[in-house]
Parts: structure tokens; sequence; C-alpha cells
């Protein structure tokens, strides 16, 4: 085990000695062991000990202690001397009953290793190694570790009835190490699903990110519904089980989801395009209609799916910034169809819609849209055609903010400020987005007097013209299915 000691940091070893050579024991403990063993590189080193946090925070220089728990965060400068690391140190634990299924009513010390490893999750998280390269192994982790399983410490029905979430880490551990579960570990997960509903949201999406942030996502929410745990994630995605599409799709909508969500992932995107992928097409159950040459339609799947996916990462307790980023990707990501021609207003319009910064990622969702239908080419002719002309148009305005007239000047010019004054330079933006050598201060400042005599109902008309005719029509084709559905 020296060559384990070896690709341990400078920084974590200091941790170890340190509390060695103050008379107490001190281990590596859980996944950074786990992860040594398997060759790659812990994200977290975590240590235990026989000490009491009043017996750590003396011996280190900066440290803090804030938790119920006994964890003390040790600060070290790396080897670099540029960036701190915190290493948590946390004395062995005896944990009482978890009536809630979430936390141990009650934490003791102890002061024997034994105890605290006998309440850790999976064989391979309950190592144990010291400086010296003595490695603590009390069940069987390191054969589980070279048969590639997932399995728990003792009986899985206790272990998943103190920690309801551990059932779902099984799954993510499958995902990110390509594991099996073992038999008995599945089907306790399977007879304690419903425990996961009594889990904190915040808990739930750190896990279910970390499984879409994975290289085998699709794979992983395919055995999460199998084993039961799907609906108490987003039980939206599967309404899309069994759902037929049109001759475009080889799969069905669950499928075809789920197909998008792991091509994003071989892809290596980035976390808001990887959930754009997996619920663009969110709301194709309740929109599907048989259209009159009696192939299925979905019109405005993509305003209800928005508006769904809202919700979803509503109550995952996703980020703001998260929400109304996937959110305005799975609004837009039917920017154009095989029949529609694609001009440079248009895309003018789909870049304003979704930004310069993000134009980018609703191709790419599209291209994970592609792939998802079973046809085999990323980039078509259209989508070729459809990502230079996006190059063109990058310079061109394509917000208020790009004007050559501001509110100042059309104050100056006898223009009321306020909501009129906001029409009037919307109506002027639907002009420069038509056309963008209109962008001169000259045509607009004479365009906005033109607009100024006009009452606010014909100023809110121009510039509803200017939207595209299809928006307008699936907005309106919605509208039912929003009421039906009660999507707000």
């Amino acid at each position: 085990m020296q060559s384990l000691i070896a690709k341990i940091p400078k920084e974590v070893t200091h941790v170890t000695e340190t509390l060695e050579k103050a008379g107490f024991e001190a281990y590596l403990v859980g996944g950074c062991v786990r992860d040594l063993i398997l060759e790659r590189s812990p994200k977290d080193w975590d240590v235990t000990t026989n000490a009491t946090p009043e017996e750590i925070i003396p011996l280190f220089e900066e440290t803090f202690y804030e938790n119920d728990y006994g964890t003390v965060g040790i600060v070290q400068k790396d080897v670099s001397h540029e960036t701190l690391k915190v290493i948590e140190v946390t004395p062995y634990r005896l944990e009482g009953t978890y009536t809630d299924f979430r936390r141990p009513d009650s934490v003791a010390f102890s002061t024997k290793i034994e105890d605290d490893l006998k309440r850790r999750d999976f064989t391979f998280n309950a190592l144990a190694l010291n400086s010296k390269g003595q490695l603590i192994d009390l069940y069987k982790g390191q054969d589980d570790l070279h048969s590639k399983t997932i399995r728990t410490v003792g009986d899985p029905n206790e272990r998943f009835g103190e920690d309801a979430l551990r059932m779902l880490r099984a799954i993510r551990i499958h995902a990110e190490l390509g594991f099996m579960i073992s038999h008995e570990t599945q089907k306790a997960i399977e007879n304690n699903a419903h425990l996961l509903e009594k889990i904190a949201k915040e808990r739930i999406r750190d896990e279910f990110v970390r499984i879409v942030m994975s290289d085998h996502p699709a794979e992983a929410v395919e055995i999460a519904y199998r084993m039961g745990l799907l609906k108490y994630i987003t039980p939206e995605l599967e309404k899309a089980i069994g759902i037929e599409q049109n001759k475009a799709h080889a799969f069905d909508v669950w499928t075809h989801l789920l197909k998008s969500l792991q091509h994003s992932a071989d892809k290596k995107y980035p976390l808001h395009v990887r959930l754009s992928a997996l619920f663009h097409d969110i709301s194709k159950p309740e929109t599907r209609r048989k259209g009159e040459n009696g192939e299925w339609t979905f019109y405005g799947h993509e305003v209800v799916g928005s508006r769904v996916t809202k919700k979803i990462l509503e109550n995952l307790k996703f980020s703001r910034e998260i929400i109304d980023l996937v959110t305005t990707l799975v609004r837009w990501h039917m920017f154009f169809s095989d029949t529609e021609q694609i001009t440079h207003s248009a895309v003018r319009r789909i870049v304003a819609k979704v930004g310069k910064d993000h134009i980018w990622d609703l191709m790419n969702v599209r291209i994970c849209d592609r792939i998802g239908t079973g046809r085999p080419k990323e980039n078509p002719y259209r989508l070729r055609k459809y990502k230079s002309m996006v190059e063109e148009v990058m310079s061109d305005p394509i917000s208020v903010g790009m004007l050559k007239v501001d509110g100042n000047i059309l104050i100056q010019n006898k223009v009321e400020a306020g909501r009129r004054m906001g029409y009037i330079l919307h109506a002027l933006l639907e002009e420069v987005l038509e056309d963008p050598k209109l962008n001169t201060e000259e045509y607009l400042l004479k365009k906005s007097l033109e607009l100024n005599k006009l009452s606010d109902i014909d100023l809110v008309k121009i510039g509803e013209s200017g939207k595209e005719k299809k928006e307008i029509f699936e907005e309106e084709k919605t509208k039912e299915i929003r009421k039906k559905h009660h999507v707000e």
C-alpha cells in the first residue's frame, strides 16, 4: 500500500501525521481511499480520528468548526502555496436511530475505527488507510472494487432506512464508475424507494446533477425508473414512456430523451445543455394529437415544455441562472423545421431570444435532439447553413441596448418617458432585426417621431407584428393545453 501513500498530497499527509505525532490515530476514509485504489484522482480528502474536536483544533493553525457531527475543517495551503484546501477531519462516530430516514437522531464519538466503518454506506467506502500504508477492510470492499460491485455495508434495508439518499447514490456511483449494483442491494432499493420522498430536494438535486454529468447518464436514469426512484426526482419523465412519435423518429419520446441526454454526455456538454437535452420534449405526451394525415403532431410542445421544465427545476431547487437558461433552451429548441425558409431576420430573432452567449448551446441542444431521433448525422446541410448564418449575424444589433438611439435621445425629441417609450424602442428593434442597415440615429429618430403619433394599442401591434407567425400560432394552440394540464 506504500504506492498509494505516494499519491497523497503533502497537505493531506501533513494533517494525518500531525494527528499521529500528537498521539492520535488518523485514517483517510471513504471515497478518497476508493479512488486511490482505482487510480482515480480524489476530489475530496476525508480524515477520521479518535481525537475529539477539542483535541483536533489546537493542533492546526487555521480551522473552523460549526456542525453537529464533530467535523473540523483544516485549512491548508497546497504545494504551490497559491490556493487553499480544506481537509475535513471527523472523530470516529457512533450514530443513533434515523427516525426521519435522513440523519441520525444522535451522534456519539467513539475510540474505535470499527465503530466508524460499520456506519458507512457501501463496502468500498468503508476502507480506511493510515500514513504507514495500513489498510483496514472489514467488509471486503477491495473484493467489490475488483469485481466492480456496489454492495452495502451489512443489511441494505437498514442502510437505506438510515439515509434514503444512499439508494440514489448507488445509481450515481454506477453512472460514474460503471459498477453493477448487487442483486440484494437492487431488491432493497426497490423495496425502499418510497423513502426517497422524505429526502430534501437539494440533496436529491446534487445526486441528480452528478448522474447527469456522468459518462453514462441515460442508463442511470433508466435504472432509476426501473427501481422506482425516478418518480421522486422528476415524475414528468415517466409520462414519456411508450409515447409513439411520427415517422421522423425511430423511438418513443422516453427513449428519444434518453438518447439525446446520452449524446450530450458523449460530447462533454455542460450541465445546462444536458438538462435541456433531457427535458426538451418533456411535454410531447400532453400535446400529442392526430393530424389530418394520420401522423402524430405535437404543436406547442416546446412552449408547454418550457413551463413544465421550469416547474421541475424549481422543485429540485436549482439556481435561478440554471432555471432561466434551461427553460429558454427548451422553449426555443424548435428554432426551425425542415419545411421552413431560413432567413437572416429569423436567425437574428433567435439570437435575440437566447442571447449571443448561448446561441451555440441552442445549436448543441438541436444536435442532441437530432441524434436522439436515430439519425446518424449531427450536422446536416440545413443545420450547417443555419450555423453559418448565425456567424454572419453575430455582429448585428439584437437588443434595444444596441440601437443607435436611446431613451435620452427620445426624451430630447419630445417622446414621453415610461411604458410608451418602451413600446417605441421595441418597435424600432423589430425594424432593425429585419434590416440591420436601418440602425442609424437619423433613421431611427425619424421613425420614432412617426411612431409617437400612434396610439399605445397600435404601437403594441407593430411590435407584435415582428414576431414569427409560427410563434404566435403555437402560443394560441397551447392555451387550451396549458389550462387542461394546469400549467401556469
